[in-house]
């Protein structure tokens, strides 16, 4: 598997006149692989939450068909 690279691109402050330094640094499998999984996780709990707070909105307010769609959209999240 060939390994990502990201490129940056500095630019400095105006008295250099648009000079571009261009930097590349790799990151490691592990890195890459446990910021995707935070951000997965962190997403996950928010619209989960998200969720919940809208049912039961829907369920105060006697809406059986709000309650109907959004327990469709939550069905994802019970098969933990």
């Amino acid at each position: 598997m060939r390994k990502q690279k990201i490129d940056y691109v500095i630019r400095r402050h105006p008295e250099y006149k648009g000079k571009e330094i261009t930097a590349k640094r790799e990151l490691s499998f592990g890195i890459q692989l446990a910021s995707r999984l935070l951000l997965d996780q962190l997403s996950y709990q928010f619209n989960k939450e998200r969720l919940d707070k809208e049912i039961n909105q829907a369920i105060d307010n006697d809406d059986r068909d709000e309650f109907e769609r959004l327990s469709f959209q939550y069905q994802p999240f019970t098969w933990e």
